[in-house]
């Protein structure tokens, strides 16, 4: 049986208390703090940056999942990795030399990894796949939280897995949008191993029981 992992998205808590959020969620059972970062350009949203990543990392022992929905997406790299990053994914539409991209992460210390959105078609995998340590699938379209499943991921995420068991690698598969204690065991049996979930989790005034509720579910998966 694969290794589950959930990743609260901190898109959906409460920021006036972050550090709070973050030792209670990691509290509950969360193996990975999901970061989403916004840029109100290459996403209709603007979010949080480094600096707030720097502000939560003494508050957690778990790596942190940065998600940068930013164009370009270079120069800010080494400021996230700086910041206590342990994992950076972007998108194949931010960066003009996808391999270049990769590899900075990596030079900074971090897991690198590629993001897809539903309509992204999974060619830019081809040629980097021994650059990747994660996979990200968009199970919605990127720059809003609280947003429904968009089934035709599961498609999607089987088609990566397929990829994934081909190379041989260990590369982590990542499914991110409307991930829910109804859904995830769907997500899992596609190939998904680690599953993003924000307002599922943090909407919920008791985050062990959600957490518990959703590995209830991936162990029958």
């Amino acid at each position: 049986m694969p290794t589950y992992r959930i990743a609260p998205s901190i898109l959906s808590a409460d920021f006036a208390r972050l550090g709070e959020e973050v030792r209670n969620v990691v509290a509950a059972g969360a193996d990975i703090i999901h970061f989403d970062v916004m840029d109100n350009h290459y996403v209709p949203n603007l979010t949080i940056g480094p600096l707030v990543c720097q502000a939560i990392r003494p508050h957690v022992q778990v790596p942190i999942d940065v998600h940068l929905m930013v164009k370009p997406v270079d120069r800010i790299i080494p400021d996230f990795a700086k910041a206590g990053a342990n994992i950076i994914t972007f998108h194949p539409e931010a960066s003009e030399h996808i391999d270049r991209t990769l590899q900075l992460i990596r030079d900074h210390g971090c897991k690198a990894g590629l993001v897809f959105n539903p309509a992204t078609p999974l060619h830019h995998l081809d040629h980097v796949m021994d650059k990747l340590d994660i996979i990200l699938i968009m199970s919605v379209n990127p720059g809003f939280g609280g947003q429904s499943f968009i089934s035709q991921a599961l498609q999607k995420i089987a088609a990566v897995r397929q990829k994934i068991d081909e190379s041989g690698r260990d590369i982590l598969l990542e499914v991110d949008g409307g991930i829910k204690i109804e859904n995830i065991a769907a997500a899992a049996k596609a190939g998904a191993d680690t599953f993003v979930a924000g307002s599922a989790i943090f909407g919920n005034p008791d985050y062990k029981a959600v957490i518990d509720a959703m590995r209830k579910e991936l162990a029958s998966a």
